[in-house]
C-alpha cells in the first residue's frame, strides 16, 4: 500500500521524491506526442502510470493548453488534446516565452548569440539566410501573381473598351 501521488517514494516513513519545476508538465506532453491520435485525460493518466490524480491530469492539461502548447477538441461530454508542437517546438515555444519577458531583448539575443559554439553559430546563419531566401521567393511569386493578375484584368476591359470602339 504505497503512496498513490505519483510522486515516488512508495513506503510508509519513505518521503516522496518531490518533482522538478516543469516535470510533470513534460511528462504530460511526452504522453500526448506517443498517443497516435488526439486523447482524452484518462488516457494521458493512464499512460503516466495511473497514479496522478485525474484532476492533476486535468489542471496540467488546461495549463499546458493556456501556455499554448497542447489544443484540445470536443469529444462527446469532455475533450481530447493533442500535442501542438513536436520537441523542437516545444523548445522554440519556451524560449520565445522566457524572451518575450525580457525588457532588453536586443542585449539578451546578443548575449545568447555570442555565448554559442561556432558550430551553432554557422547553423544560425545557414538558417537565416534559408528564411530570407524563402521569404524573398514567396514575394517574388506573389508579387508575379499580382501583377499577372492587374494585366489579366487590364487586358480584360482593354477588350470591353475595344469592343465598344468598334
Amino acid at each position: 500500500m504505497g503512496q498513490q501521488d505519483g510522486r515516488g517514494g512508495g513506503s510508509p516513513g519513505v518521503p516522496a521524491r518531490r518533482r522538478g519545476q516543469g516535470e510533470l508538465e513534460a511528462q504530460v506532453l511526452a504522453a500526448l506526442r506517443a498517443a497516435p491520435e488526439p486523447v482524452p485525460a484518462g488516457w494521458v493518466r493512464e499512460h503516466l502510470g495511473g497514479t496522478l490524480a485525474y484532476t492533476t491530469v486535468i489542471t496540467i492539461l488546461t495549463r499546458l493548453q493556456a501556455k499554448g502548447v497542447v489544443t484540445r477538441q470536443r469529444a462527446g461530454r469532455s475533450f481530447a488534446w493533442t500535442a501542438a508542437a513536436d520537441e523542437a517546438g516545444l523548445a522554440a515555444h519556451r524560449m520565445r516565452r522566457v524572451l518575450d519577458g525580457e525588457t532588453n531583448r536586443q542585449a539578451v539575443l546578443a548575449s545568447f548569440v555570442s555565448s554559442l559554439p561556432p558550430q551553432d553559430e554557422e547553423l544560425l546563419r545557414r538558417l537565416f539566410q534559408e528564411t530570407e531566401g524563402t521569404e524573398e521567393t514567396e514575394e517574388t511569386e506573389a508579387a508575379a501573381q499580382t501583377e499577372e493578375t492587374a494585366q489579366t484584368e487590364r487586358g480584360g476591359s482593354d477588350a470591353r473598351a475595344d469592343g465598344r470602339e468598334h
